[in-house]
């Protein structure tokens, strides 16, 4: 990957870390995501939001992908875009962003227990799949890694109810 390519991947997650942090702020686990177009047009940002809204399915990456799929020109097809995401899409993510036929994923840190973008499932790039998206992965990890740990230590000492 050239230096540019990286820069850009480390600003626009530096943009879902900013989503992170405010699912932290408001009681939700911190992932974050932003969607953003071929021609580097910001098109969805969201975050993590089961606990207010009782929602099972509030992840990051699908609140996300329902913003961009009503915002395109295209409809629900997102091809194309890129998902940028804080922690690693998990099974049901990793379906919408195939569905929406997203082109890539760039997610921050992986989720050993339940990552279907390389961890635990390959679902992205699984060549059985209608659709593949290519995946990178490790981008401001230390940074998305270690919001996860403050927000799940809290957690664990009492200082946060989930």
């Amino acid at each position: 990957m050239d230096e540019k390519s990286k820069d850009r991947d480390e600003y626009y997650m530096g943009l879902a870390l900013i989503e992170a942090r405010r699912a932290f702020s408001e009681g939700e686990i911190p992932v974050g995501a932003v969607v953003i177009d071929g021609a580097g047009g910001i098109i969805a940002a969201a975050r993590n939001e089961k606990e207010r809204l009782h929602d099972p399915t509030a992840h990051a990456e699908l609140t996300a992908i329902r913003m961009a799929a009503a915002r395109s020109a295209e409809g629900w097809r997102l091809s194309g875009m890129t998902l940028y995401v804080t922690k690693e899409p998990c099974v049901m993510c990793a379906g919408g962003i195939v569905n929406a036929r997203i082109s890539r994923v760039v997610y921050g840190c992986a989720d050993v227990k339940g990552g279907a973008a390389g961890s635990l499932f390959t679902l992205l790039t699984d060549e059985r799949l209608n659709h593949r998206a290519e995946v990178t992965t490790g981008v401001r990890e230390e940074d998305c890694a270690g919001l996860l740990r403050e927000f799940f230590a809290e957690l664990r000492r009492g200082c946060r109810a989930v």
